[in-house]
């Protein structure tokens, strides 16, 4: 037996006319408060405040952000705005001990590096020498699974 599986559920059906129901809903809503504008105020003041609300609803209902409604833009906006924000990272100064030790380490490896260079190259075992006073230094002793062989 073999069933038929929905193709294109994503896209709504259109209803009135055109438009599918939430689109006719923003337009329905803007025209509503346009009028409701032009019937209680001046000609000059309507048309000032129906033409922001008028873009508005023209948005919501047909403009699209990189492929996702208006809506759904202006609903992460503002969840971004009024939420709360978490701040990982804190900015702390080196001691003075931790800045010398790093000076020290960092002055081995110069001198055993320009020591190289007339006789033999660096080897495995200046090197594991140098990454562990790199990390005695910094104190952060690796596991076993992460020391340099």
């Amino acid at each position: 037996m073999e069933y038929q599986v929905p193709q294109f559920i994503e896209v709504e059906n259109k209803i009135v006319g055109p438009l599918t129901l939430r689109q006719f809903i923003y337009i329905a809503g803007a025209a509503g408060l346009c009028i409701l504008f032009f019937f209680y105020l001046k000609t000059v003041f309507a048309v000032l405040f129906s033409l922001p609300v008028v873009a508005f609803a023209a948005a919501l209902a047909f403009y699209k952000v990189n492929g996702k409604p208006f809506v759904e833009v202006l609903e992460a906006g503002f969840n971004y705005y009024t939420g709360a924000k978490l701040f990982l990272w804190k900015h702390k100064e080196p001691k003075t001990e931790e800045k010398n030790s790093a000076r020290d380490a960092a002055e081995a490896a110069e001198t055993a590096l320009r020591a190289s260079h007339g006789t033999t190259k660096l080897t495995r075992g200046k090197l594991s020498k140098i990454a562990w006073s790199l990390y005695v230094s910094s104190g952060n002793v690796p596991s076993d699974e992460q020391k340099i062989i």
